[in-house]
């Protein structure tokens, strides 16, 4: 890394909004440096003298740890005053660290581990630090975010929904007064004002889209002024220069928590401002579209390919489409819209589905974010896709929105000066977190063993005959008084399953994108003794399941997969609720040929010829079952690889064409 981003904050050096010129890599060098990321990851190790490192943090906070509360906060400051000075140099670093711990102790009654001061080091020296689930990574991220905000950097400690935003910032503040450091909290809802004050504070806790937007709204201000000497010439002519009205101060230094999750989950989705559209006109062709696509017959007028979620019009589609819609005249009369529109309104019809994709509430389409279950209430669909669907699903039409401004994940967190994350799954991503953000991935070591036990993974043919193992499963474990956390990919699949266990007799709680005001509560009891706790993703990540009284000598929590997920590390995310922190506990999955991932991937046919290899119980033998579920996987995580350097490679185009006609972002 160049030696001036050790210190990457506002001032002479990189001006009043610092940021980092977008990098663009040709494709050639973008599919050889994520080979070379793939490379990184079997010789990557842990810090040089880590060991060194650790003893010098012991030492300094032997010293700390024996002040006064007045002398501890003066000498905090004097550490303060040293890292703001020089930089973030070694001595200084680890003096910050140590600090941090003692002001943990005292405030919060925690002390951070030797692997969280290892996990803090590689955060600050800007890399993924792959951590499992339960070993501490909001305690974690303390430690980098206190040695940054010393050095005057501004930090954004990124988190993947508001609930955690707040609950970490509230319960880290203490630690940060001690130390004489300000924390700012950016929710949905707040105002402009509110916002440039948390994001003047030391260190701001938010969550990825709620910072991307307000940089998006900064660069409206801003109008795609960046440079330095432009922005401070402007201050001394007129006294109100532009960045005094931005909400930020600039891309400086962001720790990333669910790395994985905010950095390429979410990528596939651009970020948008926008404003509403006018309604008038179009209402009619939306409801002329999805009347139209209705009369429309597969195999004859268009194609499903369930594997790329596209669908393909053919020839004799084409035709059908201009006879049906010839006495509608307008935007009907030009081939090139009539066909558009006629696709995405079979597009609404047959790839979205709802309570998987969407729910109902309240009369209007909510979306539904896949990978965490929950709702994305802010978001629509663009192209008219989402009214189409709304059309569909007989509510009230919404106004198209006209966008302001526009931009992926990738290219926003690229602009940081420094950036680094935190997730339990990374491994898997080497290359890609390499090739698009030229971050590394540092493993870090558990501070306990694991005691995590898995089961052999059943396959059945039908989903019907999966649910009905699940349930007999669960009722094994329940009559032990073990708690069992059971996932889903839908909200659809949780209400099935919800009334097999009914039916039963088991009671149960579900969680998913129709109860998510009740995410913490729920979670929070799921590892008490006998519960059964059926949720969707969203109840992967962030939370700590403690176990209750007793639940521990029973084996501890029990985490069963019903469905594979689009990519193996997002099984491994749900796995790792159970045995956090050296507790006992076991997983298993159970997933059927007629999951999504076996059906995109080679069709309903599968299903019928595992039907005829199966056992009692529709159980497919696994030396059968297993590589046709691998290859599925691998070929749903090349997909969405596939989508997120497609979105990168399409925003980059939409950045030339709006610099060339002088437009923002």
């Amino acid at each position: 890394m160049d030696p001036a981003l050790h210190h990457p904050r506002p001032g002479p050096v990189f001006g009043a909004y610092p940021q980092r010129e977008d990098e663009r890599l040709p494709m050639l060098d973008r599919m050889l440096a994520g080979l070379e990321g793939g490379m990184r990851r079997l010789g990557n190790r842990l810090p040089m003298g880590r060991r060194g490192f650790l003893q010098a943090v012991a030492r300094h906070e032997a010293r700390l740890g024996a002040l006064m509360p007045h002398e501890f906060r003066a000498e905090a400051s004097a550490i303060r005053g040293e890292l703001n000075r020089r930089g973030l140099h070694a001595a200084g670093i680890a003096q910050a660290f140590a600090a941090t711990r003692v002001a943990a102790i005292r405030t919060l009654g925690m002390r951070h581990f030797d692997v969280q001061l290892t996990g803090g080091r590689i955060l600050l020296s800007g890399r993924i630090a792959e951590m499992d689930t339960g070993e501490g990574k909001t305690l974690t991220a303390t430690l980098p975010a206190v040695a940054a905000a010393f050095a005057g950097i501004p930090v954004h400690v990124v988190t993947v929904n508001d609930f955690l935003a707040g609950r970490d910032a509230g319960t880290m503040a203490p630690l940060y007064e001690a130390l004489g450091l300000s924390t700012g909290l950016v929710l949905e809802g707040m105002g402009a004002e509110e916002r440039r004050a948390a994001y003047g504070c030391d260190i701001c806790y938010v969550t990825n889209k709620q910072l991307a937007f307000d940089y998006l709204k900064d660069r409206l201000i801003l109008e795609r002024e960046t440079r330095k000497l432009h922005l401070d010439v402007e201050g001394l002519k007129d006294g109100t220069p532009r960045t005094g009205r931005a909400l930020m101060r600039g891309l400086c230094f962001a720790i990333v928590d669910e790395a994985d999750s905010c950095l390429i989950d979410e990528a596939r989705t651009p970020l948008v401002i926008s404003r509403p559209g006018d309604l008038s006109g179009m209402e009619e062709t939306y409801r002329q579209a999805v009347s139209l696509a209705r009369r429309l017959q597969a195999p004859r007028d268009f194609v499903i390919s369930a594997r790329d979620r596209r669908i393909t019009v053919t020839d004799l589609g084409k035709a059908q489409i201009r006879w049906l819609s010839e006495r509608w005249g307008g935007v009907w009369a030009a081939e090139v819209h009539r066909e558009e529109l006629a696709q995405q309104a079979l597009t609404a019809l047959h790839l979205y589905e709802r309570d998987k994709h969407y729910i109902l509430r309240e009369g209007t389409i909510q979306i539904v974010d896949e990978y965490t279950g929950r709702i994305m209430g802010d978001r629509k669909w663009e192209r008219g896709l989402h009214q189409m669907i709304e059309v569909k699903e007989r509510v009230e039409i919404t106004g198209r929105n006209e966008t302001l401004a526009r931009i992926s994940y990738q290219r926003f967190f690229r602009r940081y000066l420094k950036v680094s994350g935190m997730t339990g799954t990374a491994r898997e991503l080497s290359g890609e977190f390499w090739s698009v953000y030229r971050l590394m991935v540092t493993r870090v070591p558990t501070n306990r063993p694991s005691r995590r036990r898995a089961e052999p993974r059943r396959h059945f043919a039908t989903e019907a005959q999966k649910w009905q193992a699940i349930a007999a499963r669960v009722a094994d474990i329940h009559a032990t008084g073990r708690p069992v956390l059971i996932g889903t990919r839908s909200v659809a699949a949780s209400e099935t399953l919800s009334d097999i266990l009914a039916e039963r007799g088991l009671r149960h709680r579900v969680l998913n994108a129709r109860q998510d005001e009740h995410e913490a509560e729920i979670v929070a009891e799921a590892g008490q003794p006998g519960q059964i706790t059926l949720a969707t993703n969203m109840a992967g990540r962030g939370t700590d399941i403690k176990l209750g009284a007793g639940v521990a000598g029973a084996g501890g929590l029990f985490v069963l997969g019903s469905e594979l997920h689009d990519s193996a590390r997002i099984d491994r995310q749900l796995y790792g609720r159970c045995g956090r922190q050296g507790d006992p506990g076991g997983y298993a999955m159970m997933p059927s040929f007629e999951d999504e991932i076996i059906r995109e991937t080679f069709g309903p046919r599968t299903a019928r010829l595992a039907s005829r290899l199966a056992g009692p119980g529709g159980e497919v033998p696994g030396l059968l079952a297993r590589p046709v579920f691998r290859i599925a996987q691998a070929a749903a995580e090349r997909r969405n690889s596939r989508l997120r350097r497609s979105l990168l490679k399409y925003d980059d185009t939409i950045d030339d064409l709006l610099a060339f006609s002088g437009q923002t972002e």
